[in-house]
């Protein structure tokens, strides 16, 4: 029971912290795989000007997670594991970044990420493990 990406996509602009930084707007969504452009600000950025692998990885766990509360019907999970391996350095600006759903099942769930930076090259992958439960908020 699939609710519409972009009000997800709003209601989390509005209600979360991570969702005011990252100022994520759709490219494209299919069953089980989203696509999101999305932003790293001064805010996110190391002393020397690279985004600070945190901020990556919070990216990353905010597109997995959105794509399944998307495939839930509004359910939001929580996560048990986020496993993040950072390929190459990201500055400043957009990127594009993408979540494919693995496997879905009776409580867990597994939804990889990743983050290509401007030149379309990866620079972020993130494997996340979300437990699903039905008694957790829904929007």
């Amino acid at each position: 029971m699939e609710v519409d990406i972009s009000s997800i996509l709003e209601f989390h602009k509005k209600n979360s912290g991570t969702g005011k930084i990252f100022n994520f707007s759709l490219i494209k969504y299919e069953k089980g795989k989203l696509e999101l452009s999305a932003e790293f600000s001064d805010m996110t950025l190391n002393p020397d000007g690279s985004v600070q692998g945190g901020m990556m990885t919070s990216m990353l766990d905010d597109v997995t997670a959105l794509l399944l509360i998307n495939e839930l019907g509004g359910i939001y999970p929580a996560s048990v594991n986020l496993h993040s391996h950072h390929h190459r350095p990201l500055f400043k600006g957009k990127v594009n970044a993408k979540a494919e759903i693995i496997k879905i099942g009776k409580t867990i769930a597994t939804v990889k990420g990743e983050i290509y930076n401007a030149e379309g090259k990866l620079a972020t992958t993130l494997m996340h493990t979300i437990f699903i439960h039905q008694d957790r908020r829904s929007i």
